[in-house]
């Protein structure tokens, strides 16, 4: 069973930056594919950005494209989620997520172990 445990998450004001962490509690970790999800209120959880295995396979959603990047450190079992050019439609709840598979998507029910989220607020 792995354990994910986010931080990182705070306020902040539109335009600034925030860079999210996710700590894994075992060294499955290296062995699995791994997601940011977030989830507005009111909306959907949705995903954000996923990075295989060997962080040679990255994928962002359009609307975090070229704003926030995802890197993951498997020596320290972190995965981390650096997020630029914040705007209020960032605020949600981010988790991070892990699959045994090598490989991420987009879709939720790919992962098997979640974190339990940090909050992340921008304010205009």
């Amino acid at each position: 069973q792995v354990q994910l445990k986010e931080s990182g998450g705070g306020a902040v004001r539109t335009g600034g930056s925030l860079r999210l962490s996710c700590a894994a509690s075992d060294n499955a970790f290296r062995d699995h594919a791994m997601a940011w999800f977030r989830q507005a209120p009111g909306s959907e959880r949705e995903f954000v950005a996923g990075i295989n295995t060997r962080s040679d396979s990255i994928d962002y959603s359009d609307s975090v494209k070229g704003r926030f990047t995802i890197s993951r450190d498997n020596a320290k079992n972190t995965l981390d989620l650096q997020m630029n050019s914040l705007t209020p439609e960032d605020t949600a709840v981010y988790t991070c997520a892990s699959t045994r598979a090598a490989m991420y998507v987009r879709t939720q029910t790919w992962y098997d172990y979640w974190g339990q989220g940090t909050q992340v607020t921008v304010s205009s």
